[in-house]
């Protein structure tokens, strides 16, 4: 047994158990990863896949409980890598973080400047996405650390732990009809409206609290840049409802911006690690700079699986 084929089996089943696919990814021959596979059913006596004819179709039985093994085993040997690299190099190595675009636009760039100051040695590479695509990510080993506010919470392979709560605030050019009375959800759905797209920073609780009043808001347009949400509303388009952090006074200055906390109710931005994974020690110093709360033995306690994600809810 060895990790060339633990590999091969992994990749078969992240591939859809297709096989070019699986060699194009290790670099190898498709006869390669087939003979691998192979050997190692016939070192543990059991068929890992379902085939028809040379092509996998899916997972036997018994490969579906040797999965998590495998993953265990795979994920081990990346922790025992990086954990010899941790003593030979104590303030250098890289740091890959995804985020959604919000986070890295208007959440992030305070965290990374005062790590940049602590580990000056230490190479930062930021992948931007869908909350969806922060989560693969990190399931990937793309990334070691991911931000979002969506979906971070519903894989049982990630930890997600919260790390600040926000508003929205409702954005309209000064002098706007809008900004003269009460802001409500009545006469929001009065004006075209130009917010994030499904599934980014807080959608589902602007479309919740409208479906709440019986309410059918005009979105002309959506995006999942608050940047390109403001261009529109200075445009003239559209009142636009983003994250309160995205609202910047000295430079937004064509815009007026109303809390709308009340309306929307609260966000929570979560931060995400890859449970199991191994993180050296500027990783838990980064967590902490982002989110003073999280500290590194809160981290860790979730890591190790001693407490639930659910426990550190702020």
């Amino acid at each position: 047994m060895n990790f060339q084929q633990l590999r091969s089996v992994r990749e078969a089943v992240r591939c859809g158990f297709n096989l070019t696919e699986v060699a194009n990814t290790l670099h190898t021959s498709q006869p390669g990863v087939s003979r691998q596979i192979r050997e190692l059913e016939e070192e543990l006596g059991i068929e890992l896949f379902v085939r028809a004819g040379k092509r996998l179709t899916g997972l036997t039985e018994p490969g579906s409980h040797v999965m998590p093994i495998i993953e265990n085993i795979l994920q081990g040997s990346n922790n025992l890598r990086i954990a010899g690299q941790e003593f030979v190099a104590q303030q250098s190595g890289q740091l890959s973080i995804a985020a959604t675009h919000s986070q890295a636009r208007y959440a992030l760039p305070p965290a990374i400047q005062e790590f940049r100051l602590q580990f000056p040695n230490v190479k930062l590479h930021l992948h931007q996405g869908s909350p969806r695509q922060v989560a693969e990510m990190l399931l990937t080993g793309e990334a070691d650390v991911g931000i979002a506010t969506e979906a971070l919470a519903q894989y049982d392979d990630l930890i997600a732990l919260p790390s600040y709560r926000w508003t929205h605030a409702v954005i309209a050019p000064h002098g706007h009809p809008l900004l003269d009375g009460p802001l409500t959800l009545a006469r929001l759905a009065q004006h075209p409206l130009i917010t994030y797209g499904t599934g980014y920073t807080g959608r589902s609780h602007i479309d919740e609290a409208f479906a709440e009043a019986k309410l059918v808001p005009r979105i002309v347009l959506s995006a999942m840049d608050a940047d390109v949400i403001k261009t529109y509303v200075e445009l003239g388009m559209g009142v636009g409802i983003v994250a309160s952090i995205a609202y910047e006074a000295e430079r937004d200055t064509s815009l007026t911006a109303l809390d709308a906390g009340a309306l929307f109710g609260i966000n929570l931005t979560r931060l995400a690690v890859r449970r199991g994974a191994y993180l050296r020690a500027y990783v838990y110093a980064f967590i902490e700079s982002f989110a003073p709360t999280l500290k590194r033995s809160i981290v860790e306690e979730a890591l190790s699986g001693t407490a639930e994600a659910s426990h550190y809810e702020i």
